[in-house]
């Protein structure tokens, strides 16, 4: 027996699955996730995995690739993100850690505030990828030998600054072709942020490494990771700093993010009640820096919360009590117009999705364009119905993926 020409992907490692006697456990187990990941994956829940994974799939159940895929012309993953022009100068500045130490390391206070005019940057350029490209590489060289030049507190103070540019750096490499750079950057930046003995440091490297595990499908990691911090962060609460209940809000709303791709809907909106609260006590108009946490973008979780769980009428629903002007980071803007499009995908409107995406593409242009699901979409419009099919190609070309 062999699978439909019309299965999609997770339909044909479902087929191939149970055709060798296999459980989601098992399968699983075999390549490094979770029976969850595997559901999600089957039932199209997740994006199709990327071909290294295909690959390792392919070898368990003793199938090729090309049987996963169905057919061969799919097999350079249409939705894969090219890297930026600006990664090989990242990437070399992070690979090339200073071995000597600076005569003169660069003053802590002025590196201090290029790291925050850098995440100033970052959240107010449509272009924010671009404009972080031209300011990390200097950057990264100078904290890093900031690093290795200072001791005792001005070294610890390097530290914390080292692990909030490294966490910068990793919303630069998001969804870029280089998965071992953005471990690297991970790992170093909880090193730093725990040699630095700096909460907030540790909360925001901690926050920033589960957003890479759930990504990648290590929904388990992604979780205990969180977990373990809030309970660290909640017990410095009462010390009354903003910018530690901002990132304690963060990671609610991360464990809330988390457990709905797990499909525990109790456990996502629980943790999304707790993030709403610390939204209520912070002051009026405050964003966390770096994770943007704020009153209005808890409006954006509550969508993004409803389409992982796969209720796009209730995230539409969510939608219409956060006007986007509301969320003054221009990335966070467009991400949540992006989570409002996958809303009307979910219900099949496709003239809404692409007028949606097209509102993220006026945003953000290098959010949309490095954005799996965006990208996703946008293909699956250009086999949509006729009346769409004009308005996806021309998104399609300003996003990268046909010419």
């Amino acid at each position: 027996m062999e699978p439909s020409p019309s299965m999609t992907v997770g339909q044909r490692i479902k087929f191939y699955r149970e055709h060798a006697g296999k459980t989601r456990a098992v399968l699983g187990g075999l390549v490094g996730r979770s029976p969850g990941w595997v559901k999600a994956i089957e039932t199209g829940r997740l994006l199709s995995p990327r071909l290294p994974m295909l690959d390792r799939l392919a070898r368990v159940l003793g199938v090729s690739v090309s049987d996963l895929v169905g057919d061969p012309a799919l097999l350079p993953d249409p939705v894969s993100v090219p890297g930026h022009a600006a990664l090989p100068a990242v990437r070399d500045a992070i690979n090339r850690y200073p071995i000597t130490t600076p005569v003169a390391p660069p003053e802590l206070d002025d590196l201090s505030a290029r790291v925050a005019g850098a995440w100033r940057a970052r959240h107010g350029a449509p272009d924010h990828r671009s404009v972080l490209g031209a300011l990390l590489p200097d950057l990264i060289r100078d904290t890093q030998c900031a690093v290795r030049g200072y001791d005792g507190s001005q070294r610890r103070q390097a530290q914390a600054l080292l692990a909030d540019l490294l966490g910068l750096a990793q919303m630069f490499l998001a969804f870029q072709p280089d998965a071992a750079l953005l471990w690297r950057i991970i790992d170093r930046a909880l090193v730093a942020a725990h040699e630095s003995g700096n909460m907030k440091a540790v909360a925001g490297a901690t926050w920033f490494a589960m957003e890479a595990y759930r990504e990648s499908g290590d929904w388990d990691t992604a979780m205990a990771l969180n977990l373990d911090v809030l309970d660290q962060v909640e017990e410095h609460l009462a010390e009354g700093d903003v910018d530690l209940l901002g990132l304690y809000g963060a990671l609610q709303t991360g464990a809330a993010l988390t457990a709905a791709r797990m499909g525990e809907e109790g456990r996502a909106w629980r943790h999304f009640d707790q993030a709403e609260l610390a939204g209520r006590q912070l002051p009026d108009g405050y964003a966390h820096p770096w994770t943007w946490f704020s009153q209005p973008v808890l409006g954006f979780y509550a969508v993004s919360v409803s389409v992982e769980l796969q209720k796009g009428g209730e995230a539409l629903r969510a939608a219409r009590d956060v006007p986007p002007d509301t969320i003054t980071s221009l990335p966070r803007r467009a991400r949540h117009v992006i989570e409002v499009a996958r809303a009307h995908s979910l219900k099949a409107d496709h003239a809404a999705t692409v007028a949606t995406l097209r509102k993220a593409y006026e945003t953000a242009p290098e959010t949309i364009r490095f954005n799996g699901y965006a990208r996703k979409m946008t293909l699956d419009l250009l086999e949509g119905p006729a009346a769409v099919r004009r308005d996806a190609r021309d998104l399609a070309v300003k996003v990268g993926l046909v010419s």
